[in-house]
């Protein structure tokens, strides 16, 4: 029986799950990638892998299993990553509150608990002790350096299963079972497009017609921690509470929310809420914030970091906070409160895309998920 054989565009985290998802299933898979490496969203992010910030169902299930694949490759492949957990840190009654609720909904669900001040303080030493009330503890959260991570899949996959990757190779047209990079072609049994917002080139029409947006997010990097100095888990402020769909199982979120509207009100014009984690090298990822459009400034804005960094000092206390790099990422998001975007546009294709900024937490999941249930 003659070996299955598929085409994927784009090797960034889609791309990448879409890959190991089709060569498990003993696909022959080939890779185009318009750059010598992914240089996308896929490695502009913290490197989260953070199911906490899903709702409980479906989606917690598949973070869960996103993670438990994550883990599997990052242990074959020899990739660094962190099982650091979380915290959500409270400074008023009312974020802990929303924990309390948080806690007593989840508690068969989830590794979870209600810290102490004193708890929280002995789980992370850059916790702002000064008017601390207590946190959200949960343990399912994994660290990896995706900037590093990305590049080590693709070499992972060409080495277990026999990818085989084109880098450099931007694909112009798709006539399935072909596609196209200028006159070059290749084909395949079946063709998926994993390249971000970037499907609108090959699919202008039907992005139009698609109720997408791209988010832009502005980030930066603290330098490396002294003395080996770490943070523990990766850290929360209460605006995060009110940015992730985990929390809405909280009763008494709607009346937090209404406080942070007057109190922030310039944070949540931007979509800024703000997180820390640190890498294996001891540098700190903080962030971020969220502007939509289908077309973005590609100048940063100096202020929205500072909006950052001036909230991040309400909760956390490092031993340096030396910048060493600042940037932004774009990736695509549905408008319609859909968690992807998977269509057909024609036979033989598929397009895996949308899973806006959970792409590090849910890609290998939905992948494995939609491979399964074809």
């Amino acid at each position: 029986m003659k070996q299955k054989s598929a085409i994927v565009i784009g090797a960034g985290i889609v791309g990448l799950a879409t890959t190991r998802a089709l060569a498990t299933r003993g696909y022959k898979v080939t890779v185009f990638e318009r750059n010598e490496r992914a240089v996308g969203a896929s490695i502009r992010n913290f490197g989260m892998v953070w199911p906490i910030g899903q709702a409980t169902g479906p989606m917690f299930e598949r973070a869960m299993l996103s993670r438990s694949i994550w883990k599997t490759v990052c242990t074959e492949a020899d990739i660094w990553h962190d099982e650091v957990g979380s915290l959500h840190l409270a400074y008023h009654d009312d974020e802990l509150q929303v924990i309390a609720d948080y806690v007593e909904a989840n508690k068969n669900d989830r590794d979870c608990a209600l810290l102490t001040p004193a708890e929280a303080l002995q789980r992370s030493p850059a916790v702002n002790p000064d008017g601390l009330k207590g946190a959200l503890w949960s343990g399912e959260e994994m660290i990896i350096e995706s900037r590093v991570a990305v590049g080590q899949v693709a070499a992972y996959l060409a080495g277990k299963f026999g990818v085989e990757f084109h880098w450099n190779t931007a694909i112009s047209q798709i006539q399935a079972p072909k596609v196209y990079s200028g006159k070059r072609t290749w084909e395949a049994d079946e063709i998926f497009v994993c390249s971000g917002a970037d499907f609108e080139t090959l699919y202008p029409e039907l992005f139009l017609q698609t109720n997408i947006s791209k988010c832009k997010l502005q980030m930066m990097r603290l330098v490396t921690q002294p003395e080996g100095w770490r943070i523990g888990p990766s850290l929360c402020g209460g605006l995060s509470m009110i940015h992730y769909p985990g929390f809405q199982i909280a009763a008494s979120l709607p009346a937090l929310k209404q406080r942070y509207e007057e109190q922030y009100a310039e944070h949540l014009k931007w979509g800024i809420h703000v997180m820390v984690s640190q890498n294996g090298g001891g540098e700190l990822t903080i962030g971020d914030s969220h502007e939509y459009g289908l077309v973005h400034d590609p100048f940063d804005k100096e202020f929205i970091n500072k909006l950052i960094t001036d909230y991040l000092h309400t909760f956390a206390t490092f031993k340096d906070w030396k910048l060493l790099q600042s940037w932004h990422g774009i990736y695509p998001k549905m408008m319609n409160g859909e968690t992807e975007f998977i269509t057909d546009p024609e036979p033989g294709v598929t397009i895996i895309n949308g899973v806006g900024g959970n792409g590090m937490t849910l890609s290998f999941g939905l992948c494995e998920q939609y491979f399964a249930g074809r």
